[in-house]
């Protein structure tokens, strides 16, 4: 991926940072989950979503039985990159558990740390302390465009 894209998705990630959690938002400022923060990323890079999500409950992936936020990675996103190599600017996706569907996103940032929209919180920079580390489930290049 080229540099200059990795720095704007640091740059744009960083200013979501304190945007309230809100299920299902994707509004910089008023509120966003996870999956908004990465459209509202991807809506500021590229003019527009490649495809509006389907309504989803909190508990979608435990009920759904697809992989459908890994589904739409590799879609949007092309194949992950190998293990352990993500880089500043890329997404990663989070598996709570190894059986389980990816359930949350965030962007990798310098220095261990990412930004993602914390539930019951807003949106912050947390350490990739190896808990989370643990559950990172791929990490990606946002494309050329």
């Amino acid at each position: 991926m080229n540099d200059d894209i990795r720095t704007r998705v640091l740059s744009i990630a960083g200013s979501w940072t304190g945007t309230p959690y809100r299920h299902q938002g994707s509004t910089k400022n008023i509120g966003c989950d996870c999956l908004g923060l990465i459209r509202g990323i991807w809506r500021e890079l590229y003019g527009t979503e490649p495809e509006l999500p389907r309504p989803y409950a909190p508990d979608w992936a435990e009920r759904s039985g697809e992989d459908r936020l890994m589904q739409a990675a590799i879609r949007y996103f092309g194949a992950p990159v190998p293990q352990g190599e993500g880089r500043p600017g890329d997404l990663l996706l989070f598996r709570w558990r190894p059986d389980c569907s990816a359930k949350h996103a965030g962007i990798l940032c310098k220095d261990m740390h990412f930004i993602h929209a914390y539930e019951q919180a807003a949106v912050i920079r947390s350490a990739l302390v190896p808990s989370w580390q643990r559950k990172v489930a791929a990490a990606f290049e946002f494309p050329l465009g």
